[in-house]
């Protein structure tokens, strides 16, 4: 019997995270991960909700957006999906899902879906930043902290996942020197995934809410490790652009334009590897600086 590497596992782990329940036509149960955070991650419901949505579209007519409000801290428990079919015209399709859990409702998200047209073509040029090749993981990166490493982060934060994420700057995780510019991020899937665009479109809504955030702590010299800020997710939009496969690199550039009122607006942009820009995100987020570090 040929034993399955340990990165295939990870990846079967996490598509299987996105393949839903069927309750009927219109609702769906799905399973929580816990990657040490202390509410249910935020990308996880993104992605799922996506899913939802997805089973409920003819697959000729793929996602090209998504408004997402987060609600309620959800728990690393399963999570009910339901669907209203709110339109079906001759070329977009909108659905609306409720995300619940113990009977209440925790995240709420509009999506549009249209036919494959054609029209105008043009886009942002990818910025030039250095590739994925020689950068060290995120998982790395937290490794290599050992004791420095906060309590909190040492059991979940050092396990290895079904995405990599390798960041572009070299900014200290613990006490990062503020600047401005951003942040980079090259991510994608650690072994091959299904030939499912629904899957890898799932996928990319579920990483597009890792280091979103971070973006608006950066000009600060904040991160989510110093234990200095408390960080959530408002609301989260996204559009898809072109096509794309979630198991080869991706550059995802974030910025943000403002902060303000304990809140932090951020954008990002992502890129395939021969520069395509295949979607698009904006994310604001509560971030309150605390008195008191966390341990």
């Amino acid at each position: 019997m040929t034993e399955i590497p340990a990165t295939a596992c990870l990846v079967e782990d996490l598509v299987a995270l996105m393949r839903l329940e069927k309750v009927d036509d219109n609702r769906f149960r799905a399973q929580s991960e816990d990657i040490g955070t202390p509410a249910v991650f935020g990308g996880q419901v993104l992605g799922q909700a996506l899913m939802a949505a997805s089973l409920t579209v003819e697959p000729d007519r793929p996602v090209h957006s998504m408004h997402a409000y987060f609600l309620l801290p959800g728990e690393h428990a399963p999570i009910d999906y339901s669907v209203d079919r709110v339109r079906d015209g001759r070329s977009f399709t909108t659905r609306h899902v409720l995300a619940r859990q113990q009977g209440r409702i925790i995240f709420e998200m509009a999506a549009s879906f249209q036919t494959v047209d054609q029209g105008l073509e043009h886009q942002l040029p990818m910025p030039g930043l250095p590739g994925p090749e020689g950068l060290p993981s995120e998982l790395e990166q937290r490794q290599a902290l050992g004791e420095r490493l906060p309590a909190r982060w040492r059991v979940k934060g050092v396990q290895p996942h079904g995405i990599e994420y390798r960041r572009v700057e070299d900014d200290d995780l613990l006490a990062p020197k503020p600047r401005e510019g951003g942040s980079a991020i090259w991510m994608r899937a650690v072994a091959p995934l299904p030939d499912d665009p629904m899957v890898h479109r799932a996928l990319l809504a579920y990483a597009s809410d890792h280091g979103l955030l971070r973006a608006a702590m950066v000009p600060h010299g904040y991160s989510f490790m110093s234990g200095r800020v408390r960080a959530a997710s408002l609301d989260h939009a996204m559009w898809f652009h072109r096509d794309f496969r979630f198991d080869d690199w991706l550059l995802y550039v974030i910025d943000s334009p403002s902060a303000s009122g304990a809140r932090g607006l951020c954008r990002g942009s992502v890129f395939t590897r021969d520069g395509r820009l295949v979607a698009s995100t904006a994310q604001e987020g509560m971030l309150r600086i605390l008195e008191k570090p966390m341990p």
